[in-house]
C-alpha cells in the first residue's frame, strides 16, 4: 500500500443502486464486499470492503427495505444518475480536540452529531462525525469521525482489496491543501475538475474507480 493520507479511515463510494454497484464491483474486482448494515431512519444501507491497516471503503446507497426518510439520503445519493466517489474521512485521536484546532486555523468542520447502523448479526454500531460528511462543497476535504468504543469497520473481517493509491483534482488545489492542512492532513492533487480516483489492488489486476 502507499503511504496514505494522516489519519486516513475510508472512502464513500455512493450510488443509487446499491445492489447493481455491490455487484459490479465484484465483477471488477473478484472480491465481494460485506453486507456493513443499515442505517436505521436515514434511508440507506451499506458494503465494506478494507483497504489494509485501519481504513475501509464505504459504498452506500438506499435500501429499499427502508421507508423513504423524512429528509435526504446522506451523501446525496438521491441525486445521483450512477455510482460516484463523494468523499473521505479521517479519524484523529481526539475529535473534538481536532474541529477546535481546524477552527483556530480558519476551517469550520461543521457540527458534530452522533450515528448509527445495526450490522447483519443485529450489533448497534456507534460513533460520532462532523455534519454528517461533505461540509465543503468537492467534498475533497475529508469529514472528521470518531468510532469511540465501537470496534471499527476494518477489525471485523472484511474482505480486503489494498489501497494502491488515492488521488484527486481540485480547480483551485492551493485551497484545498490550505483547508487539508487545517485538519493536520493531505492528498495527492492535481489541477482539474473536482474530483477522485482510487486505485485498488485485487485478484483481478489495480482496479480503478472515481
Amino acid at each position: 500500500m502507499n503511504t496514505l493520507p494522516a489519519r486516513f479511515d475510508h472512502i464513500v463510494l455512493a450510488t443509487p443502486d446499491l445492489a447493481a454497484t455491490v455487484a459490479e464491483f465484484t465483477r471488477r474486482t473478484g472480491v465481494v464486499p460485506a453486507p456493513g448494515g443499515v442505517h436505521v431512519g436515514l434511508g440507506t444501507r451499506n458494503h465494506l470492503v478494507g483497504l489494509g491497516e485501519r481504513a475501509y471503503l464505504e459504498i452506500i446507497g438506499p435500501d429499499p427495505d427502508q421507508p423513504d426518510p423524512s429528509g435526504p439520503r446522506p451523501f446525496g445519493v438521491d441525486a445521483l444518475a450512477s455510482a460516484r466517489t463523494i468523499t473521505w474521512a479521517i479519524s484523529p485521536p481526539d475529535l473534538d480536540a481536532a474541529v477546535a484546532a481546524a477552527r483556530a486555523r480558519g476551517y469550520d468542520t461543521g457540527d458534530v452529531r452522533e450515528m448509527s447502523r445495526r450490522r447483519p448479526d443485529g450489533t448497534l454500531l456507534r460513533w460520532r462525525l462532523t455534519d454528517g460528511g461533505c461540509p465543503h462543497p468537492s467534498g475533497l476535504v475529508p469529514f472528521l469521525i470518531d468510532w469511540g468504543g465501537t470496534a471499527h469497520p476494518a477489525a471485523s473481517g472484511l474482505p480486503v482489496c489494498p489501497l494502491r493509491e488515492l488521488t484527486a483534482t481540485a480547480p483551485d488545489p492551493g485551497e484545498v491543501r490550505a483547508l487539508l492542512a487545517a485538519l493536520g492532513t493531505g492528498l495527492a492533487l492535481a489541477e482539474g475538475p473536482a474530483g477522485f480516483a482510487f486505485t485498488l489492488d485485487t485478484p483481478n489486476g489495480p482496479v480503478t474507480f472515481d
